[in-house]
């Protein structure tokens, strides 16, 4: 059994990708080797079964695309490392040897499990061994030279695999498959959307870009226009991190994990406003203008509101008996200006909002006479009231009910 300890102590001192070893499959596919090497001939079969069952369990074919896909999207000291610039030899060094003992994991051939089986097995066991099914074998299905090329060019762990997440608690969440309008789909309001994706397509050419309020009336499309971001193709390295207001306070310790890492990041804040008591605010506006801790260039802050000044003011605000009220008032009220860039999404009037009902008529394949339409959508709309996107879509949507 001695030709067996090379390959099995080899992927025991498997050290920069040693998270591979962790996984379900090579676990099996170890504890094969040991037994086998061991001469316990009946523990080893079961442990390739279940090494076997799993793989095709998740998908795969060949060992080397399951140990590839991971070496591509987990966390590991390398991947992190290439994927922000960094340069150690020694873990560079370490990732080279493990990705070769890898590639000659994989390439092992039915043949090969077999013979290491029956060295631990009775002759009686031969027909059992002759009849074993074996995962394809690959020797050339990853490099370290495409993989550090991957790293650097994607980055490393969930930020190469999801586009989409959700910053919850101080974690990510990624979104595997965020919901999101096309922007060929989108209709009005184009002027507003050339602005934020003018400003996004400069944050990915690495210049300096502003923060982002798109503010205004509900049913407008605010929200719809920063999730189609995703659906550009130009923005491939673009990644979208949705937040809610209450997490504001995590945002310094998110940006410091997204700093130096090759994406391009918008942390994305929904429906933002700010009660008169709320002090949050105050914190926000330190990460908009930016502290001692400088914001990366790699990183936006795109927020929508249905209000243009963010805290709420009310009357007893401005007669109340503080001395500087004037003064608290311009503080609350100018939290807004700390977006470089306010792009407004007003309601729309009655000609801009029938235009917009015969234009998604028409791609949803609506027959009606262009006055019986006329006639409906305002009648529509004295029901529902606010000339938005949102209002003519479910006027579009009426008209497929009763059909």
């Amino acid at each position: 059994m001695n030709e067996l300890f090379p390959l099995r102590a080899e992927l025991l001192s498997l050290t920069a990708y040693r998270n591979i070893l962790r996984l379900p499959v090579l676990s099996h596919v170890t504890e094969a080797l040991k037994a086998a090497e061991l001469g316990d001939g009946e523990a080893a079969l079961a442990a390739y079964g279940d090494a076997f069952y799993l793989l095709h369990e998740q998908g795969y074919t060949a060992l080397s695309d399951y140990i590839s896909n991971h070496l591509h999207y987990d966390s590991a000291p390398y991947p992190e490392m290439a994927a922000m610039g960094g340069h150690d030899p020694s873990l560079a060094a370490a990732a080279k040897r493990d990705i070769g003992i890898l590639r000659r994991l994989s390439a092992m051939d039915g043949t090969a499990w077999r013979g290491l089986l029956a060295r631990a097995l009775s002759e009686d066991w031969q027909p059992t061994l002759d009849a074993l099914p074996c995962w394809e074998a690959k020797a050339d299905g990853f490099s370290f030279d495409d993989l550090t090329a991957f790293y650097q060019t994607n980055g490393a762990g969930l930020f190469s695999k999801y586009r989409a997440f959700l910053w919850q608690e101080g974690r990510l969440h990624p979104v595997e498959h965020p919901d999101y309008t096309a922007p060929e789909d989108l209709v009005g309001y184009t002027l507003q959307r050339n602005q934020v994706y003018a400003n996004t397509a400069a944050l990915l050419a690495g210049k300096p870009v502003n923060n982002v309020l798109l503010y205004g009336e509900s049913g407008t499309g605010k929200s719809a226009t920063v999730k189609s971001l995703l659906g550009v193709l130009e923005f491939e390295a673009l990644r979208l991190i949705e937040m809610d207001k209450s997490e504001l306070a995590g945002i310094p310790d998110l940006i410091r994990m997204l700093a130096h890492r090759p994406q391009k990041f918008i942390l994305y804040i929904d429906d933002l406003a700010f009660d008169k008591d709320d002090q949050t605010y105050s914190l926000l506006k330190t990460i908009l203008e930016g502290g001692l801790e400088p914001k990366p260039a790699n990183v936006a802050i795109y927020a929508t509101s249905n209000r243009r000044h963010l805290v709420r003011e009310t009357f007893s605000d401005r007669m109340g008996d503080e001395v500087d009220a004037a003064e608290t008032i311009e503080e609350k009220t100018s939290l807004s200006e700390r977006f470089g860039l306010r792009i407004p999404f007003s309601g729309l009037n009655q000609e801009q909002y029938l235009a917009l009902c015969y234009e998604l008529a028409e791609k949803a394949g609506v027959t009606l006479p262009r006055e019986q339409l006329r006639t409906q959508a305002i009648r529509f709309n004295l029901r529902h009231p606010g000339r938005t996107p949102r209002v003519a879509r479910q006027f579009i949507q009426s008209l497929h009910a009763v059909s």
